[in-house]
């Protein structure tokens, strides 16, 4: 017995051990000597504490190549993915049930689209050599280092980055901002199949004109329905970044405490492992900057250095229009366009699948765009539906704009690059230390006949579907130093300076209200340390407003036991604490509430479609204060049901599945308990891999559109928060080099790596760290040192 106890603790000591070895092979190199081939002198790359690189090189192009190197050494992984889900390639390494997710990006035309653009790029471009050089850092270590963890787990072979890679990621990017897949389809449904009072809660134009001459059967409302749900489950089962919304605010000298601008922005991402931006302070004789990086991307989305700062919102503008063609009953490799019967483009792509037979697709385009139910292979309906999209119709060189907003130090410099923006639409929030703020609504807005609506599906077949051109960039809404000291963007609808009308998903205007309350204080001067307070602000006015109309009706519904939790809800401030009994109460009030009013007219799918929707959030205020409403009447009971009716259903029902999920005690129905956040990995879906990769759960404060975002869908509790803040940061531009910052996980996406979720905590905490900047303090806060030395 000793001795197999003696060879069983050699096992388990040499299983350990080899484990322990294992994964310190994968984790970043970040001090020592290293041959870097290319190079045309030394770069030396200091790591801080949080494990963010301080790059200093001797000229542009062996900075971004040192880039590539260290970005690929925390993000490979993150890199590999985003470039298969834009390129419609994860079944080759997921297997087949990731077939639907890449014939949708097929279908979408990145892949193509990405492929073209590189081949007729300027490669001698500063922005093209810059991306040059990073990508070849990026194969470099690729080369060289072991391969990723995750990449074993997978069997992914390596092979290189290229410029269409690139090109692909900036479409999905774009692709994630585009909110007409999830909207236009039940949007229109509701039109053609339910009518004009039904509408009447969205707030959109109704317009009769607009139907669709040809009606589309069932099995096109059943297309559009699964494109619907197959654009969610695609951005959502890839475990990678969806962009959701923002905030921003830059105040001028006149109304901040250091006479200088300050800059706050923190854009609004779906939450992951490893997190979206990868921090980075470059620097080369002439030109610093510490910036913050997307995977495959060498310029920096957003940065600062002395001289400015800028954030990102979202436009959120709608630049993708669905469009029902109308075919030839003789010919159905034909529509009607301008007059006449025209033929359908198509090509021909293969899905490799890992374990699996080739996947060959026919993919169809007409003068619109590309038909767009293809994704759905031989199911596909008989309406084909076109999609319309600015990202492939325009020229957008955002690798350009990105490079000279880097660059931005004055308004006329950084409104130029703003021009440069095409798709997606991006709000461009600046400031520099000369005193001006400035903000740009960067995006290319097409022209669309009068009266047309996008938010329907347009008819093909006639001309409301035509583009011709596009507005002047001096139509997109602006603003430069204005007169009140501040400027806010959180997503809400902006006014052209024209008067031009410009259509797009936009989020309730609730938080932005909120935001310019504070902002538009009489005697408050602005700092870093009420600014975190702003951004850490966990209420809103959306709540109060969409229960008042409701409380009576409440009331009535509530018995003795159940009064006290109405008058909390009565009491309720719109505050998303942790101990919060009354969000808690109001979220799943909400859902019931309209799960009651709309289930039964919609089905499954176009509810679960609706739900997706920012249109709900603008909805159920209205449908709330609208007693008239035929949304409150059930379809399938032969009387007709009251508002008060269904209010009373809705309560009831909130109150059994809070105790069913929560339990019997209201007084544990605290929102910390039902709001948590865990932050997951694109294995981390699949048990007991979660255990490995995943980081979380944590109790979440903060909610749906509050200004500290870390926002739920509309559903039934628990409230899994799947988007937030995917960085604060604070810039005081009288003292930019200790700005505040903060990553709601780490900065690397290494597995085991120290720097993998050490910031985790923190986040959910509200705290800030230095983002360093000075030289002293950065070689003060240094704890690893590279040097990046040139090789063969």
């Amino acid at each position: 017995m000793k001795r197999t106890l003696t060879v069983l603790a050699v096992i388990v000591a040499a299983a350990a051990a080899g484990a322990a070895w294992y994964s310190e092979s994968k984790k970043p190199l970040r001090s020592g000597e290293l041959s870097l081939p290319h190079l045309q002198a030394p770069v030396t790359v200091r790591y801080d504490e949080r494990g963010v690189p301080h790059i200093q090189a001797a000229n542009e192009t062996d900075l971004y190549r040192a880039l590539g190197f260290v970005h690929a050494q925390d993000r490979l992984f993150q890199m590999e993915m985003l470039r298969r889900l834009a390129r419609g390639e994860l079944a080759e390494i997921l297997g087949a049930r990731l077939v639907d997710t890449d014939r949708l990006f097929r279908t979408l035309g990145i892949r193509a689209h990405a492929d073209e653009y590189a081949g007729k790029m300027d490669m001698n471009s500063p922005a093209a050599k810059a991306l040059a050089a990073y990508l070849d850092g990026i194969n470099q270590y690729q080369d060289s280092r072991p391969a990723p963890v995750e990449f074993d787990l997978l069997g992914i072979e390596k092979r290189p980055f290229t410029v269409a890679d690139t090109l692909s990621v900036a479409g999905y990017m774009a692709y994630s901002f585009a909110a007409a897949f999830r909207t236009e389809p039940v949007m229109t449904y509701v039109r053609d199949e339910l009518g004009a009072d039904y509408l009447k809660a969205f707030d959109l134009d109704w317009h009769p004109e607009g139907v669709i001459s040809q009606p589309l059967a069932s099995a096109d409302w059943q297309d559009l329905n699964r494109l619907a749900q197959l654009s969610q489950q695609a951005l959502v089962e890839a475990g990678l970044p969806q962009f959701e919304g923002s905030n921003a605010w830059a105040v001028s000298g006149s109304r901040t405490a250091s006479g200088k601008p300050l800059l706050a922005g923190d854009p609004h991402i779906r939450f992951a492992v490893p997190a979206v931006w990868y921090e980075a302070q470059l620097s080369y004789p002439g030109f610093e900057l510490y910036g913050h990086h997307q995977a495959l991307n060498p310029v920096a989305s957003l940065g600062h250095n002395r001289q400015f700062a800028w954030s990102l919102t979202m436009f959120q503008n709608d630049d993708l229009d669905l469009i029902a063609e109308k075919s030839n009953p003789d010919n159905p490799d034909q529509v009607w366009y301008q007059g006449q019967w025209v033929n359908l483009q198509s090509r021909e792509e293969t899905i490799q699948v890992k374990d699996g037979e080739p996947v060959k697709l026919t993919l169809r385009r007409s003068p619109h765009g590309p038909i767009i139910n293809d994704a759905l292979g031989a199911a596909a309906g008989k309406t084909p539906i076109a999609m319309w999209w600015a990202f492939l119709e325009t020229e957008n060189p955002i690798l350009d704009a990105f490079y000279q907003l880097n660059r931005a130090d004055s308004l006329v410099k950084a409104r130029a690059a703003a021009e440069k923006i095409h798709a997606p639409g991006l709000n461009v929030v600046w400031a520099n230390a000369g005193g001006d703020i400035g903000w740009w609504a960067a995006a290319k807005l097409p022209q669309r006949p009068e009266g047309v609506n996008p938010t329907f599906i347009l008819d093909g077949s006639t001309s409301e579907a035509d583009k011709p051109g596009f507005l002047p960039f001096s139509a997109n809404p602006q603003e430069e130093n204005p007169e009140r000291g501040y400027i806010v963007s959180a997503n809400y609808q902006p006014l052209s300076p024209t008067g031009a009308a410009i259509p797009g998903y936009y989020n309730l205007p609730d938080r932005g209200q909120r935001l310019n309350e504070r902002l538009a204080q009489p005697g408050v001067k602005w700092d870093v340390q009420n600014s975190q307070a702003l951004q850490l602000d966990t209420g809103t006015g959306y709540g109060p407003r969409l229960l008042a109309p409701l409380l009576d009706e409440l009331r009535a519904a509530a018995d003795d036991r159940e009064k006290a939790l109405v008058e909390q809800l009565a009491g309720w401030d719109g505050e998303h604490k942790l101990d919060s009994i009354a969000a808690t109460l109001f979220n799943q009030l909400i859902y019931e509430l309209a799960k009651a009013a709309m289930h039964d007219e919609l089905g499954n799918a176009f509810f679960d479609s609706l739900l997706q929707t920012r249109v709900l959030d603008a909805a159920l205020p209205r449908l709330a204060a609208d007693a008239t409403s035929p949304w409150w009447d059930k379809r399938d009971t032969p009387q007709k049901e009251s508002r008060a009716e269904v209010v009373k259903a809705a309560w009831q029902a909130s109150l059994a599945h809070l105790k069913q999920t929560l339990g019997d005690d209201s007084a544990k129905w605290l929102w910390g308990n039902a709001h948590p956040l865990t932050h997951i990995h694109a294995l981390g879906q699949q048990k007991p891999l979660n255990l490995l990769f995943n980081v979380g759960p944590f109790a979440a404060p903060g909610g749906h559109e509050v200004p500290n975002n870390l926002s739920n869908r509309v559903g039934p509790a628990p409230w899994e928060v799947f988007y937030g803040p995917s960085t604060r940061r604070l810039v005081d531009l009288a003292d930019a080099e200790h700005a505040l910052g903060i990553n709601p996980v780490g900065q690397s996406g290494v597995p085991f790596d120290r720097h993998y979720k050490d910031q985790a905590e923190a986040y959910l905490r509200g705290e800030y760290v230095p983002m360093h900047f000075a030289e002293d303090e950065v070689k003060a806060n240094s704890r690893e040192v590279l040097k990046l030395v040139p090789g063969n």
